[in-house]
């Protein structure tokens, strides 16, 4: 049995905000606005989680109202998450994502980014992807307001669940 769930996050640019992106803080002039750290990356990724195995979405689990979640670290949002579906027995087959910004650059963290998510995800390297992308100076995150990012995860049950 395989399930697959996609994801898609947006979040502008704030001042005096960290700049963290699949659980690596970039060196950036301006970080991500959000309730919790605003990860983008790995809000996008927590969402094509639960989208695969049905349980909605990030702000089902852990909605902006609530103030336990203020500031909070998007990794361990993501360890939960990753719960869920294993709790679900299942596995990860493979993820595919891509971080859409003009500024910063990504490409000298994409690798430590990849390590990260996989460690997240109990998984090895090699069944996560990351790229990234700019806009050629289109919309948002072309004139440098914010940074989006799209998932794609491949679930398969675990033959010892």
């Amino acid at each position: 049995m395989i399930r697959i769930g996609q994801g898609f996050d947006v979040h502008q640019f704030a001042d005096n905000r960290p700049c963290i992106v699949g659980g690596i803080t970039i060196p950036h002039d301006q970080g991500l606005l959000g309730h919790s750290d605003a990860d983008v990356l790995l809000h996008t990724i927590a969402d094509a989680c639960l989208g695969a195995i049905g349980e909605g979405d990030i702000g089902r689990h852990f909605p902006d109202t609530d103030d336990s979640f203020k500031d909070a670290d998007s990794g361990e949002l993501l360890k939960e998450v990753w719960g869920f579906v294993t709790e679900q027995g299942y596995e990860l087959g493979n993820l595919d994502c891509t971080v859409i910004a003009q500024s910063p650059k990504m490409a000298p963290y994409i690798e430590e980014i990849r390590q990260n998510i996989a460690s997240l995800l109990e998984s090895e390297p090699g069944k996560i992807n990351v790229k990234a992308t700019t806009t050629e100076k289109l919309g948002f995150t072309g004139r440098k307001e914010g940074m989006a990012s799209q998932a794609v995860v491949l679930l398969q049950k675990n033959p010892q669940a």
